[in-house]
């Protein structure tokens, strides 16, 4: 009897998980059809190769810009503040279509479209 009871909740966890979209933004990540399937990958590598770009090219100014923080004691109040010798040459270039926008209350840097 307890086995009978038992055995619609494990079902009920088993399929609970289950879903037809496993995409992040409600958007399906491929067509599933075979003939656009090389379209599909060019699209996906694309996309993460924007993102990997996006996130080097930002990580680099946020850990001078912590750097800044701490031996200064505050934010920089732009970005062209870091351009010295002890922090960078020159503010590296946004990724193409890009670009930065910095807070100074918070030391925020985002990389957004232009």
């Amino acid at each position: 009897m307890k086995k009978l009871l038992v055995l619609p909740l494990v079902a009920g966890f088993a399929f609970a998980g289950c879903s037809k979209d496993d995409s992040k933004d409600g958007k399906p990540t491929s067509s599933g059809n075979p003939v656009t399937a090389p379209v599909d990958y060019l699209d996906a590598a694309a996309k993460a190769h924007k993102s990997a770009t996006t996130k080097v090219s930002s990580t680099g100014l946020n850990q001078t810009i912590k750097l800044f923080y701490a031996q200064e004691g505050r934010f920089p109040k732009d970005l062209n503040e870091l351009v010295r010798p002890d922090y960078l040459t020159s503010i590296p270039p946004a990724p193409a279509g890009m670009k930065y926008v910095y807070n100074a209350k918070d030391g925020e840097l985002k990389v957004v479209p232009q």
